[in-house]
């Protein structure tokens, strides 16, 4: 059974720094990524790795100041967020797929359950 548990949400001062993680369990996956959505806005791509490779992808909005890698020997995924804004504030959804990988969401077959992280002004 797929299970992908979330953790390093919270409030951040603008500026500031946060690392999510999400450990999966139950499956062997060739791609993993984070997505975020904020109230009644659609689910936004953030970071996508190719598992095997580590290539990763970033969209403009936050290329540079994130950061996905990957643990092999713990199956732990990871998002480092530096210089953090307040229009990053959302929940963050760590996801996985069996094939493939990349900016796609529809494609992402796991997902987590959220964690939530607001950045103040």
């Amino acid at each position: 059974q797929v299970q992908l548990v979330e953790s390093g949400g919270g409030l951040v001062q603008a500026g500031g720094s946060l690392r999510l993680s999400c450990a999966a369990s139950g499956g062997a996956f060739s791609g993993m990524g984070w997505f975020r959505q904020a109230p009644g806005k659609e689910r936004e791509f953030v970071a996508a790795i190719n598992w095997g490779a580590g290539s990763t992808q970033y969209p403009d909005s936050v290329k540079g100041r994130f950061t996905i890698f990957r643990s092999t020997a713990k199956n732990t995924l990871y998002l480092q967020m530096n210089s953090l804004k307040p229009e990053d504030t959302a929940s963050y959804f760590c996801a996985a797929r069996i094939t493939g990988w990349g900016a796609d969401v529809q494609n992402y077959r796991y997902w987590g359950q959220g964690t939530q992280v607001t950045v103040s002004s």
